[in-house]
């Protein structure tokens, strides 16, 4: 009989930039503490334009983290996926100042709905203002939606499995749940462009999303779960997280923080919200059926919370369908309320740090008082408890639905 142990994918290393944390603790924190940090859009150029509030990073030096011959190069959001691949990396005791010793045995998957919009805007506006001379050749590759996973690998010398995920939020789930066949190590992350959300051009964009809350109070344009939601705030910045092998982690003595136990993903098609309801649903079972976890081992539950009523009622719903009873009990909790949504990049599910450990509390809704829903969403303040098992939901705006159940360190023992 084989007494090798089963193969799990553990996280070993987390790097978070967002607007409410520059690191993983600071980040946790806030999360901890139910504060909210939207604010108006104070970036050049935004003011006339109808979304007035997002979820600012602030204080982030770029220069800090990131050589400036990559600086040069990149768009704002390879900036964000570059610094928290490099922290993610620290905390996972790989180091990034020199090339790995197997490179071939390490990749990078990200996850984007864009590329680099307030870079390709500039260059964009030489080119009308001053001629084709003066657009500098990095325009061809700093707007591209595969920067970040590209100049990550350059920078790291990373060899391996390499991809980009391209289904908005849920993207942000479906590139944890990606695995090599034979690598030991493989760092992988989601992020969103964050500098091209809130850039003028990117912006505009965004406009067209009939989802996206145009409400100019800060305390009230996003609230999900409420016969008040009006739609959703968009975020900066994202997380990156190392995850490898269990063995490989043991191995290099380093305690994991994290399973990944298991995932499911599905599509329903574009703002067909009602139809979101059974294809999350199947995401939820099959997430459940991949970790061996049944429903009433869910400790957490980190919604979607997009903030359009048929939204989160289908969301709801999904929730009643694959949880059963259990989706009344279990607590519900979206600190992104506070943040904004970052699209692909959302960091609120990442697993707490050592030093605010999974035991510590059910984190609150920041501006959320009233809900209208069958659901136990935590509300006023955080909760002791003993957290074991999350899981964790989201959906594209394009249509793609996914669940992710994620353990405590290196599995759970039941």
């Amino acid at each position: 009989m084989s007494t090798q142990r089963p193969r799990r994918a553990v996280v070993t290393g987390i790097g978070v930039v967002a607007p409410n944390g520059l690191r993983s603790d600071a980040y946790w924190k806030s999360v901890r503490e139910g504060l909210g940090v939207l604010d108006r859009i104070t970036r050049e150029g935004c003011a006339h334009l109808p979304l007035k509030v997002a979820g600012q990073v602030e204080g982030f030096d770029a220069s800090a983290l990131i050589d400036e011959r990559f600086l040069v190069q990149t768009d704002r959001f390879t900036h964000y996926a570059m610094a928290a691949a490099s922290l993610a990396l620290d905390e996972a005791g790989l180091g990034h100042d020199e090339g790995p010793e197997e490179p071939f045995s390490i990749g990078v998957v990200t996850a984007a709905g864009s590329g680099g919009g307030e870079f390709g805007q500039r260059e964009l506006q030489k080119l009308w203002g001053q001629g084709s001379k003066f657009v500098g050749p990095y325009q061809s590759i700093a707007w591209f939606y595969a920067a970040s996973t590209g100049q990550i690998s350059i920078r790291h010398g990373f060899k391996g499995p390499c991809g980009v995920v391209a289904s908005d939020e849920a993207g942000g789930l479906d590139s944890r749940a990606r695995r090599p066949r034979r690598p030991a190590r493989h760092p992988r992350g989601r992020r969103r462009g964050g500098g091209g959300a809130l850039a003028p051009y990117s912006m505009v964009c965004q406009l067209g999303y009939p989802e996206l809350s145009t409400v100019d109070d800060p305390d009230r344009a996003y609230r999900p779960f409420t016969a008040k939601a009006c739609g959703f705030v968009p975020a900066e910045g994202g997380a990156m997280l190392v995850v490898e092998d269990e063995t490989s982690a043991l191995d290099r003595g380093v305690a994991p923080r994290a399973t990944i136990a298991g995932h499911g993903a599905t599509f329903t098609g574009a703002s067909r919200w009602q139809e979101s309801r059974e294809g999350l649903a199947r995401a939820i079972r099959v997430a459940l059926d991949e970790a061996d976890c049944a429903p009433e081992e869910i400790d957490v539950v980190f919604p979607d919370a997009l903030g359009v009523p048929e939204a989160d009622r289908a969301e709801a719903l999904a929730l009643a369908d694959a949880l059963g009873a259990h989706a009344r009990r279990v607590p519900v909790t979206a600190p992104k309320t506070g943040y904004g949504r970052a699209y692909c990049g959302h960091p609120y599910w990442t697993p707490r740090p050592p030093c605010s450990p999974w035991n510590t509390a059910w984190c609150p809704h920041p501006n959320v008082f009233d809900i209208d829903c069958d659901l136990d969403v935590v509300m006023s303040a955080a909760r002791p408890a003993e957290l074991r098992t999350a899981l964790v939901l989201s959906r594209g705006l394009m249509g793609s639905n996914a669940a992710l159940v994620v353990r405590r360190g290196g599995g759970l023992a039941r």
